[in-house]
């Protein structure tokens, strides 16, 4: 399918579902489950053979029933009420935007969000989305595989900050924080005291303590959770840009306001020094006259 053309009429579209989405996100009480469905529609990307990927083939049931895919039906649902306001925008964007603004509306990060995906009908096989029993060279392999970092992978965990596990869906039953509705960094605190009884804890984190190279981002991200949202926010828009290329007009536009930025700061501090010269002749003047 074709990309969208991303004009300053698609970019108002953007807005007004961005703000359709806080609203039913919010009345809802469905921020974990958008952000799965984000995750789980870009996280089949294959940087090698540049397919999968996201690109809104999630919505089709031959993906959308994967193992994996329990229960995102639900999601795809919710945001078709979305999609029917603003048809313009591609479910690609329509997704990875929910995504964004869950993390937003339940007080975790800004991330950078840019428009421009293409849709796509093609799914990818299943099998290509973390296995929850399995331990760090697994999640290495497949979060190598979509062009991600060991940072990535522990900064995209905390992901389970929010929502909790449904044995109908995964086998698994539970949250793995006391507030599942909270974007913060408890995930990794909750990951360090060990066992706590309600909490969850699957075999997949507890690898992240395992290894040692992923047990120093998490008692990093336990500590200061300023360094976590900053490195999640950075993460996540790698995940929601795998294998997208924004379009040069997106771009050129953020380039033009950065340029304008520096012109206006320039033209003040110009303003600035000539007052000052002004005001010390006015000065000196002064004093001569005394």
């Amino acid at each position: 399918m074709a990309a969208p053309v991303v004009d300053a009429e698609y970019l108002k579209e953007i807005e007004k579902a961005r703000r359709d989405l806080r609203a039913l996100i919010s009345s809802k009480n469905c921020a974990p489950i958008m952000l799965r469905l984000a995750w789980h529609d870009a996280g089949t990307y294959d940087v090698n053979t540049k397919t999968g990927g996201p690109n809104g083939s999630i919505r089709c049931e031959e993906e959308y029933s994967h193992g994996s895919n329990a229960g995102l039906k639900i999601a795809i649902d919710l945001c078709e009420t979305v999609k029917a306001k603003h048809p313009k925008i591609t479910y690609a964007d329509l997704y990875q935007l929910a995504g964004v603004v869950a993390v937003e509306v339940t007080g975790g990060p800004t991330i950078d969000f840019v428009p421009g995906r293409k849709d796509s009908t093609v799914c990818p096989r299943e099998g290509r989305l973390p296995d929850a029993k399995k331990g760090s060279q697994h999640l290495r392999d497949i979060f190598y595989r979509m062009g991600l970092t060991d940072k990535d992978i522990v900064a995209l965990s905390g992901g389970h900050t929010l929502g909790r596990a449904h044995s109908e869906r995964s086998g698994f039953d539970g949250p793995w924080t006391k507030e599942p509705l909270k974007f913060d960094n408890s995930y990794f605190v909750e990951l360090l005291k060990g066992e706590t009884e309600g909490l969850l804890k699957l075999p997949t984190d507890k690898t992240l303590l395992e290894d040692p190279v992923f047990r120093k981002y998490v008692e990093l991200y336990a500590k200061d959770e300023d360094t976590f949202f900053k490195d999640y926010a950075e993460s996540h828009k790698k995940l929601s840009e795998l294998g997208f290329t924004p379009p040069k007009s997106i771009s050129a536009s953020k380039s033009d306001v950065k340029s304008c930025t520096v012109l206006a700061q320039s033209a003040f501090g110009v303003a600035v020094a000539a007052a000052v010269v002004v005001l010390s002749y006015v000065y000196e003047i002064s004093k001569k006259g005394k």
